[in-house]
């Protein structure tokens, strides 16, 4: 599923009931939607996403950020050293690189627009 105002969703389809549901990833608030079909729940993810922005502004409240913009981030020494030598050899920083190498990657998978429905 794309993103809508910045804001993404989980998928997921409840076998037993036959209908998809999900909620907003990213913020400290539960905000769900569900659907019976995948047309309908596009429409209730956005729906959602508008009614927690106006909820916001109503309350008076800012709407949460979803991400902070910090990513903790753990890999193996072996990969630490393939990313220090590649962000070197295009005269980066390893968090520019890894910053770019990221982009790339998330704007394919967005433009996509497969997402994985889980059960």
């Amino acid at each position: 599923m794309r993103p809508y105002k910045g804001f993404t969703g989980t998928i997921e389809f409840d076998e037993d009931d036959c209908v998809f549901h999900g909620q907003i990833v990213g913020i400290r608030g539960i905000v769900m939607y569900e659907a019976k079909t995948a047309e309908e729940l596009l429409k209730a993810f956005r729906d959602s996403v508008d009614d927690y922005l106006e909820d916001c502004i109503e309350r008076g409240d800012e709407p949460e950020k979803p991400f902070s913009g910090n990513l903790s981030l753990r890999m193996s020494s072996e990969l630490h050293k393939e990313v220090f030598n590649a962000a070197g050899a295009k005269a980066k920083s390893v968090n520019q690189w890894i910053t770019d190498a990221l982009s790339e990657a998330a704007q394919r998978d967005v433009e996509s627009g497969q997402t994985i429905v889980k059960s």
